[in-house]
């Protein structure tokens, strides 16, 4: 049984994460399909980004961004099917993956698997940015 979403695609928007710097939403959710944009450790209400040289405080800030979008989109960390973890430094990755399965443990209902992930080591889009996270989630 094939189920079809006859709905419009809506951009999702909230001031409980940062406004995009460039032509894109924060997320986009289209029937049970949430997608959140590459967020970064900016803080919401002043575009400043924070923690410079921390991968652990840039980490929390970032994945805080990401699931107030989820939340704006209707979604919750325990609907995400798959993040993307974009990392300037390999040698970060250690440190990043201790907040992040910190993070999830905290977000994620007992039971519910932690979402699929791909870490990719990559120059980013602002020197300060040791960090970035995007999102795919299923909301029922």
């Amino acid at each position: 049984m094939y189920l079809y979403y006859m709905t419009e695609k809506l951009a999702i928007r909230t001031d409980a994460a940062p406004a995009p710097a460039h032509a894109f939403p924060q997320g986009v959710r289209r029937g049970p399909l949430l997608t959140v944009s590459g967020q970064g450790p900016v803080d919401p209400a002043s575009g400043e980004y924070l923690h410079p040289g921390d991968v652990k405080a840039q980490t929390r800030r970032t994945l805080e961004n990401v699931a107030a979008i989820l939340e704006a989109g209707g979604a919750t960390v325990g609907d995400v099917m798959a993040l993307r973890v974009y990392l300037a430094d390999r040698g970060d990755f250690a440190a990043m993956n201790e907040v992040y399965e910190a993070f999830l443990a905290e977000k994620t209902p007992e039971g519910v698997p932690f979402p699929t992930r791909t870490t990719v080591i990559c120059t980013l889009p602002r020197a300060e940015m040791l960090v970035e996270v995007d999102a795919l989630a299923y909301v029922d």
